[in-house]
């Protein structure tokens, strides 16, 4: 039967980045994984550019139902520690916005790059291959492959979450934790588009493909959240990088509000446009939205719309201008799991060793990356977290 001082159970991010690491350090790895392909997310993350990392990653970019549980890993290995393997390996990469990190060729940089590093440190790599039944034995652990059954001192799961099924998510990371007395903080699509009831949505599918800045929040007090960011109208709902963001923060039955022109005071631009300009409404607000959001947003007032500004009420235009900038509505929901980048929640950290990412409950099982209780922002968090975590085992393994 063979032997391996660790079995890591997914080859995303954090599994292969584990793996390198272990196996550099001396340990006898097998790194396993059911699906067909390597590493999926990391090769359709940022449009088949991988947003990597982001430079300015902070705690403060996760969320978490224990929030103080990422900064130990975060803080041992950063986002100039990944940055520093990418210029040893002179993958070529460029910074897009806001901190964030892309691959200047393509996603499958970063994935050949940690295969290198796996083969460095002579990582046996079982792929295709499911896995079966765990069991802890008195050495450690029996894991039941679709290659053999093979024995093993620690078993680290980095099978991810439950986003976007066709490339291989499944839940065998939460059935796992449970199978060992783990509690599963509530899973649910996180950065993710929302949708709205059908009806009340129609007026603004004639939007769909239309993009702006706006500012998003959501909740209230410790548990806001607010971005800004653009903001994409879909033929559902709404989605780009505010609406992504925000998704995370978002409680069903809550409102957002959002703010469509975040750069100007609408209120103050309409009214002294009214005392300067003999301009319709209509044409005075095309001045300062985009024209399709403009023209929708004046459709059911046509009271409004053809009238000169000057004939207009103030208050008329102070209401305008409030429900273009204190945009209130409820979406009824998300495009789920298939559409979600991450996935929000996970196996509860406070269970879990914030130094070495190993089960309070069984010795030698370790959680990382996507599988744990810790969601980032949009903008390369997620993958610093995986890389993060991973090191945070990887070196607690073989200490």
């Amino acid at each position: 039967m063979n032997k391996f001082d660790a079995v890591i159970i997914g080859a995303g991010a954090a599994g292969l980045h584990c793996a390198g690491i272990a196996g550099q350090l001396g340990l006898k790895v097998l790194l396993v994984d059911h699906s067909e392909k390597v590493a999926e997310k990391i090769r359709i993350s940022g449009g088949g550019r991988c947003n990597f990392t982001n430079r300015d990653t902070t705690p403060a970019n996760f969320l978490s139902s224990n929030p103080h549980f990422c900064r130990s890993a975060l803080a041992r290995y950063t986002p100039q520690d990944f940055i520093s393997l990418m210029q040893s390996h002179r993958v070529g990469f460029h910074e897009k916005h806001k901190g964030q990190l892309f691959c200047d060729n393509s996603s499958d940089d970063v994935i050949q790059m940690l295969l290198s590093e796996c083969e460095r440190g002579s990582v046996v790599h079982w792929q295709a291959c499911a896995v079966g039944d765990v069991k802890q034995t008195a050495g450690g652990f029996e894991v039941n492959t679709a290659r053999g059954t093979v024995l093993s001192k620690r078993v680290v799961v980095a099978t991810g979450g439950l986003s976007i099924p066709k490339i291989g998510a499944t839940d065998f990371g939460y059935r796992l934790a449970r199978q060992f007395g783990h509690h599963i903080i509530d899973t649910r699509p996180a950065l993710v588009p929302l949708t709205f009831d059908a009806t009340a949505w129609q007026p603004f599918v004639p939007l769909a493909g239309l993009s702006l800045q706006a500012r998003v929040q959501t909740g209230q007090g410790k548990n806001q959240g607010e971005f800004l960011e653009d903001l994409l109208f879909t033929h559902r709902g709404m989605s780009g990088p505010a609406v992504l963001q925000i998704s995370s923060f978002w409680q069903p039955g809550t409102p957002l509000r959002i703010d469509l022109a975040p750069a100007v005071d609408l209120t103050q631009k309409l009214l002294d446009a009214k005392t300067q300009s003999r301009r319709k409404l209509a044409n005075e607000l095309i001045d300062l939205l985009p024209r399709r959001l403009a023209e929708a947003w004046l459709t059911p007032q046509p009271e409004l719309a053809d009238k000169p500004l000057a004939e207009l009420r103030d208050r008329d235009l102070q209401q305008l201008a409030a429900g273009l900038q204190s945009w209130q509505l409820t979406p009824n929901g998300t495009e789920g799991y298939k559409k979600a980048e991450v996935t929000s929640g996970g196996v509860d950290t406070r269970e879990l060793s914030s130094s070495s990412m190993e089960s309070q409950h069984t010795q030698g099982l370790h959680f990382i990356g996507e599988v744990v209780d810790v969601t980032g922002w949009l903008g390369g968090y997620n993958f610093q977290w995986a890389w993060a975590s991973a090191a945070a085992c990887a070196r607690a393994m073989a200490a």
